[in-house]
């Protein structure tokens, strides 16, 4: 499993944690639930915080993987251009002929 999927995961089940969170803020009711929902109040908060932490991070890991794969990209056509041309024209032909089909 790579990275990215793992943080995504992990980050669905922090907002399914802080989902179930509200759930139980909204069915928290009586005199006794004063404190609880102070207490659950305080955990949401906890999890978006976490949660937010987590996005960013994982946007700054795609950012740096696509900075990563566009200088290798340049560097490759930079190296071989005929073959970097040879593969767009088979992209480009490939990509007409299925809408050519359309």
């Amino acid at each position: 499993m790579t990275d990215a999927t793992q943080v995504k995961e992990k980050l669905a089940a922090d907002f399914r944690a802080v989902m179930d969170d509200i759930d139980s803020l909204m069915s928290a009711t009586g005199k006794e639930a004063e404190g609880e929902v102070r207490a659950l109040r305080a955990r949401i908060q906890d999890r978006l915080g976490n949660a937010k932490e987590k996005l960013l991070d994982a946007q700054h890991v795609a950012v740096r993987r696509a900075k990563d794969a566009a200088v290798a990209t340049d560097d490759y056509v930079h190296e071989k251009p005929w073959q970097a041309i040879g593969a767009a024209a088979a992209i480009g032909l490939a990509l007409g002929v299925l809408i050519g089909r359309r």
